[in-house]
């Protein structure tokens, strides 16, 4: 391996004889090794161990990143130094677009009272003629808000709200605690609350007439039939991420559903409307405000690149500007810190603890045997690709059992101080082993399968403090509930998308926190837990300059392509 004062090649800037243009010359090895996987554009030189890349702002920043780490003797100096002060010079910023929000006051049929900001919140449905993302950050009351708009603005009813199933249950009991009924003579019935019709089935039958609808997004196509006979006139979309992928049939059948001649109001909530890449944002606006941002293909050609992997990225110096087109004409984005000045801070630490490398090990070679006799049987790229999705959820899952004796070591040391803790797993034998190895603490548990009822009677158990630990599924107990009682939360395990961990995090960091919320992310010794953090770190630099003027702070800013030519350097210097 190469020490700080080793250099694993040369660096020089030349005029390439074969395409005439200005570019970089790397030569050695290792160093060729590196960049070739890192930069697909470049090509081999005259000689051996000898690459040619093309003097660009991207390919520039790439070699940075490797040089960083693994030092190049630079044999052009003053070409690197005018090259890279120009490249990395700070570039300046558009300032946010302000609306000028006033405190609007909701009609009659609201019941409740509105903070200072979600009245602003108000204000802006109320300009936005309804067709709006609200993306303020999780935890700042995004129903609220929208409850507030449907009680305040002209012919809203019938709504229909659209919402992940384990959140119904909680929009049916927000429906009755924030509004009045309203009869058919306008008279306001304050005892009353507006009829509610839970959409349990997807067996297409008549819907009976009534103010409110709620259904899933799962049965929104089977059911597409019976909506479109019924005159919504507003649809909400809750956790509006849904919608991400255009091909989907949700998104298909909530694209045909806001077409209708009879709906007036279209608005989209989530505080992470962006799960992995910032060209997810086109399909919910393209349900929101139709051609806002042009058709997909316009889209990506203004604003993304398109990665090895076939997916669409926003490039970095189009995030600003895509972000202030969001907020001129769609999109209110508040952050706690912005509104919530009294709520405490979030902090995140990422722990290393050790594993049962032996085990790990052993397992991972099973894995890695098995991956390579299917890619061999695989007859077409499909199979030979889910073979290799399976490995990588197989080692997911022997990363999150070799690791598990420290984790629960670790909740115990936090539990000895009588807080109360939250645990987020993916797995369910992860969890069934968590929940096994915690009884003494007499945990409650989410998990997916459950009946809402059971589901609710677990987080008020936890809410009321009659249990202090909460043992709960990434992907199950990350929407739609609020667990403010504690003020620790850590991953076993994590999930490749960062808006899952930000979701699961704002359970507890939200309206009603009265601490300082601190996120422990467990990261298993010598598995892959290392490099998976490093991908949350790259998709989080994307969704957060799209979303957000700062990006939040990580402990660890590598890119996930250096992680990996790191990994291959290494198999090739033992």
């Amino acid at each position: 391996m190469a020490t700080s004062l080793e250099t694993i090649g040369t660096l020089e800037y030349v005029l390439d004889k074969y395409s005439k243009i200005w570019s970089w010359k790397i030569s050695g090895d290792r160093a060729v090794s590196m960049i070739s996987r890192l930069v697909p554009e470049s090509w081999y030189g005259e000689n051996v161990n000898e690459v040619i890349i093309p003097d660009s702002t991207e390919n520039l920043k790439q070699i940075k990143l490797i040089m960083d780490r693994y030092p190049l003797e630079i044999l052009s100096k003053y070409a690197w130094q005018r090259k890279i002060v120009k490249t990395f010079a700070p570039k300046p910023t558009l300032p946010p677009i302000k609306h000028k929000l006033k405190r609007a006051k909701a009609g009659e049929q609201f019941r409740g009272k509105l903070l200072n900001f979600q009245k602003e919140g108000l204000d802006f449905l109320l300009k936005s003629s309804g067709n709006a993302l609200l993306a303020d950050e999780m935890g700042l009351g995004k129903t609220v808000e929208t409850l507030s708009y449907v009680a305040t603005e002209k012919q809203t009813f019938p709504v229909l709200v659209i919402a992940p199933l384990v959140t119904l249950t909680n929009w049916q009991r927000e429906i009755a605690k924030f509004l009045k009924k309203k009869s058919r003579n306008g008279r306001i019935i304050e005892s009353e609350s507006p009829s509610v019709t839970l959409i349990r089935t997807g067996k297409s039958k008549q819907l009976p007439k009534t103010d409110i609808y709620v259904i899933n997004y799962e049965l929104l196509f089977k059911r597409n039939f019976d909506l479109s006979q019924l005159g919504i006139r507003t649809i909400v979309c809750d956790e509006v991420q849904n919608l991400r992928s255009k091909t989907t049939q949700k998104y298909k059948a909530v694209k045909k559903l806001a077409a209708l001649p009879s709906i007036l109001y279209r608005i989209g909530l989530s505080g992470t409307p962006i799960y992995n890449h910032g060209s997810e944002i086109w399909p919910i606006i393209d349900i929101i405000k139709p051609g806002l941002l042009g058709n997909f293909k316009e889209f990506c050609e203004y604003f993304c690149y398109v990665n090895d992997k076939g997916k669409a990225i926003v490039l970095e110096n189009k995030r600003a500007s895509l972000r202030h087109e969001l907020q001129k004409h769609v999109m209110l984005r508040r952050k706690k810190s912005d509104v919530l000045k009294e709520l405490k801070d979030k902090v995140r630490y990422k722990e290393v603890i050790a594993c049962d490398t032996d085990y790990y090990l052993e397992e991972l070679d099973k894995i890695w045997k098995k991956l390579e006799q299917e890619q061999k049987d695989a007859e077409t790229e499909f199979s030979k690709s889910a073979a290799y999705q399976r490995a990588i959820q197989s080692e997911r899952q022997i990363a999150g059992i070799a690791k598990l004796p420290h984790v629960i070591n670790f909740v115990k040391n936090i539990m000895e101080i009588e807080e109360s803790v939250v645990v987020f797993c993916h797995h369910r034998v992860i969890h069934k082993l968590l929940h096994e190895s915690l009884q003494e603490f007499s945990p409650v548990a989410i998990i997916g399968g459950q009946t809402d009822s059971f589901r609710q009677g677990q987080i008020d158990k936890f809410q009321n403090g009659e249990s202090k630990l909460m043992i709960a599924g990434l992907r199950a107990g990350n929407i739609g509930i609020n667990l403010t009682r504690a003020k620790y939360v850590i991953f076993a395990e994590l999930d490749w998308s960062p808006a899952i961990h930000r979701q699961a995090e704002d359970r507890l960091h939200r309206i009603g926190q009265k601490n300082t919320v601190f996120a422990y992310y467990l990261i298993g010794n010598g598995t892959l837990d290392d490099h998976v953090a490093d991908i949350l770190v790259d998709k989080s630099f994307e969704i957060d300059a799209i979303m957000d003027e700062s990006v939040d702070n990580y402990e660890n800013k590598n890119k996930a392509e250096l992680i990996l030519a790191q990994i291959q350097d290494k198999i090739r210097s033992k």
